[in-house]
């Protein structure tokens, strides 16, 4: 994976954590979701992403108005054929950047809850099945909230991690100004890598190793957010899996063919941060999910690195 990452530092200045988050997610099979403020680089990271491993790229724009239609595309008559035909809509594409998700209504954010989790549409009774890989990263800005519609547990709980770029360092933003090319960033990304590559990547991120003393650790991690005392509800079997899964993925991005108690507990805040709730008197208190969640990883005995490697 690292000649992947070389090529997307060609566009991107920094990012290592969301770029490899990123790479990780789209191994495991899972989406992501991105919550920061407009300018730090979502839309270009995505870009990048997607054109160093030579996959079709698709944005689509969330607004109050967009219909469920706009996104899986409709069918239409044939007047010389006499029969309708279906026309594909935006979301049939292999990296999907779903801009502002949260802008849309509900009723259009459910359009998604299938593509999502079985990688395929139903319209009109039809089941359209998308070319894999099929990978989406949805932005959402965590400081305007007028016009726009909190997304439901059940579709946060489709996302395998959620998480922020930040702004970038110093010397990052220094580079960023000091850079005088004039033409596209992404236009330096040049690759042979393909989606076959990356599903034969798929195939061997399923072979890495996982000791049962990891899906132990895994396991206990998940039951103490139900146990927690400002956790009203807790992270699910499907949110245990997903770590499970994440973990994989990782320990193939670090070029490992093994995985270890430090990719679990990398991954936890991104896996178990939105998929949990906390007590209203835990929000009152000031509580973070976040501090929760370093309390049940300090608290966790975590599985010696000679059980994990024998």
């Amino acid at each position: 994976m690292k000649p992947v990452v070389e090529t997307i530092h060609r566009a991107i200045v920094g990012r290592d954590e969301g770029i490899r988050l990123v790479l990780t997610a789209l191994l495991a099979g899972g989406h992501c979701l991105l919550e920061d403020v407009p300018g730090v680089g979502k839309t270009m990271l995505v870009k990048a992403v997607a054109r160093a491993l030579g996959c079709n790229f698709q944005r689509i724009q969330f607004t109050p108005d967009l219909l469920p239609s706009d996104i899986t595309g409709f069918s239409i008559f044939d007047q010389r054929e006499q029969i309708f035909k279906f026309r594909k809509g935006p979301i049939f594409g292999q990296v999907i950047l779903a801009d502002e998700i949260n802008r849309t209504s509900p009723r259009t954010q459910s359009a998604l809850l299938q593509a999502l989790d079985e990688h395929a549409i139903t319209v009109d009774g039809v089941t359209y099945e998308f070319e894999e890989p099929f990978f989406v990263l949805a932005t959402e800005n965590p400081i305007e909230f007028n016009g726009t519609y909190s997304l439901p547990e059940a579709q946060l709980d489709r996302f395998l991690f959620k998480f922020k770029l930040g702004y970038p360092t110093k010397d990052e933003e220094l580079k960023i100004l000091q850079s005088k090319r004039r033409t596209s960033y992404l236009d330096q990304i040049h690759t042979e890598i393909g989606p076959e590559a990356i599903l034969r990547w798929r195939a061997d991120v399923d072979e890495v190793i996982v000791d049962e003393s990891i899906e132990h650790y895994i396991v206990d991690l998940a039951r103490r957010t139900r146990e927690h005392r400002h956790v009203y509800l807790g992270a699910s079997p499907r949110a245990s899996l997903a770590l499970l899964n994440a973990s994989k993925a990782l320990a193939f991005v670090s070029d490992r063919d093994y995985v270890i108690p430090d990719d679990v507990k990398h991954l936890t805040p991104y896996v178990f941060g939105h998929r949990i709730m906390l007590t209203e008197d835990a929000k009152l208190s000031e509580v973070t999910v976040e501090g929760v969640i370093d309390d049940i990883l300090s608290s966790t005995p975590v599985p010696s690195p000679r059980s994990v490697l024998t």
